[in-house]
């Protein structure tokens, strides 16, 4: 299944809503009479229950608690109007993400930085490069803007499959986009948290998808689209086939020795590198889609 929460832009109620299969229409989730409004919330009912997520959340569907079309969803939160809006599908309270994990993003880093060789070794080693992201302040929801940072002359998004865990294990998936600025970066790798952590760094969404909903996350095709005053001026696309390390090794290298909190998001990595000449520019919009998860969309400011 996969879970969208949107807020009432009138009266500031937040909902969970979940979506079956293909169906466009979003259901409310309703427990005890009373409508949930994080995902949080049902995951402790399913471990209570001991059951998966989708098992407790199919009885609790309410149509006649909430009844949203998703394509009128899409289309009011990007007008910003309408009744309800889109928001971040949970609260990420940590962001992490690994680096170097697809070949194109180590050959990449290593044409940006004055160190190339670091890179090179990072990819080819067991222990895979991870780095703490964002906190959940500094990340935004689909149809948020998105920051580039005032003191970097070459940013760029990175479109990556997320993992999201709970009680240490991976529990679903969503669509990250980790904003880097990559001309700190390239000047000194030990720049990278300047070039990664900033206001409005990372955006999440637009849905949550249970872990039993994707069949095969190993073969998930991940397209990125970027539009300038209206016009296409990049789209590439890619598959997380490529991803050169296993999902449940990368959530065993963070969890080691470092406790995460429950929804933890774990950046796997990006595939696609826009090319060198290029670099976003305030009013640029990002999108980014993965198969059985979605698009998430932001617009880009100066932060």
């Amino acid at each position: 299944m996969r879970f969208y929460k949107i807020i009432n832009n009138s009266t500031k109620e937040v909902f969970l809503t979940a979506q079956i299969d293909d169906d466009t229409t979003l259901c409310g989730i309703t427990y005890q009479n009373q409508p949930l409004s994080n995902l949080e919330e049902l995951l402790l009912l399913a471990k209570n229950d001991f059951t998966d997520l989708d098992s407790i959340a199919i009885p609790l569907l309410d149509s006649t608690n909430l009844k949203i079309n998703l394509d009128d969803l899409i289309s009011s939160s990007k007008k910003k109007s309408g009744q309800f809006k889109m928001c971040q599908p949970y609260t990420p309270t940590e962001i992490w993400a690994a680096g170097v994990t697809y070949k194109s993003s180590e050959l990449e880093r290593k044409r940006e930085s004055e160190t190339p060789d670091v890179y090179a070794k990072v990819y080819n080693s067991d222990r895979p490069e991870i780095f703490f992201k964002a906190t959940k302040e500094r990340s935004v929801g689909p149809f948020d803007e998105i920051g580039i940072r005032q003191d970097s002359s070459w940013n760029v998004p990175e479109a990556e499959l997320a993992l999201v865990l709970f009680r240490n294990e991976i529990i679903g998936y969503t669509i990250g986009n980790d904003m880097s600025s990559r001309s700190i970066e390239g000047e000194n790798p030990l720049y990278l948290p300047q070039a990664k952590t900033y206001n409005k760094c990372c955006a999440i969404g637009p849905s949550f998808v249970s872990v039993s909903s994707i069949t095969n996350p190993n073969s998930l095709t991940i397209q990125c689209s970027i539009f300038r005053n209206g016009e296409l001026i990049f789209k590439n696309d890619s598959s997380t086939s490529l991803l050169s390390r296993k999902f449940e090794s990368l959530k065993n290298w963070l969890t080691k020795s470092n406790t995460v909190p429950d929804m933890t998001t774990f950046l796997t990595g990006t595939p696609i590198i826009p090319p060198p000449e290029f670099s976003l520019l305030e009013g640029d919009v990002v999108r980014i889609s993965i198969t059985d998860i979605g698009t998430l969309e932001n617009n880009v400011v100066i932060v």
